[in-house]
C-alpha cells in the first residue's frame, strides 16, 4: 500500500519537475509577447517556427527572415523555474517569465448527455 502511495506521488510530481530544470516551454514578457521552446525547435514572439542551439539551461537562434530584429542573434540563460534572461543582440538583456497555463487548457468541454 505505502509503495502505491509513493509511486502514484512520484508519477504526479515528476512531470512538472521535468519542465522546471529546462528551458523547454511557454514564456511570456511583461509586454505580452510570447515564445515556445521545444528541444531545438522555437516559435518565435511573432509565430513564426524555426529551429536554434538548445542546451537544458540555455537557448539560441537567428531571428528569422520576416520577423522583426530579422537576422539579429536572440540569446536566453535559464535563470531559475520561472524566468529566463533574454538578450536580442547587443541589446539590454530583458527576464521573462515561464507563462501560466493557457485558458484553453483550463477549461474542459462539458459533457453531453
Amino acid at each position: 500500500m505505502r509503495l502505491a502511495v509513493l509511486t502514484a506521488v512520484a508519477l504526479t510530481v515528476l512531470p512538472g519537475l521535468a519542465w522546471a530544470d529546462s528551458i523547454d516551454g511557454a514564456w511570456c514578457s511583461n509586454n505580452g509577447r510570447r515564445f515556445v521552446i521545444a528541444g531545438p525547435q522555437i516559435t518565435t514572439p511573432a509565430g513564426t517556427a524555426a529551429t536554434g542551439d538548445y542546451g537544458r539551461h540555455s537557448f539560441s537562434y537567428t531571428v528569422p527572415a520576416g520577423d522583426p530584429g530579422a537576422g539579429s542573434v536572440v540569446r536566453m540563460i535559464l535563470m531559475g523555474e520561472y524566468h529566463v534572461q533574454v538578450q536580442e543582440g547587443t541589446a539590454t538583456p530583458v527576464v521573462w517569465d515561464r507563462c501560466g497555463p493557457s485558458i484553453s487548457l483550463l477549461q474542459r468541454p462539458r459533457r453531453l448527455g
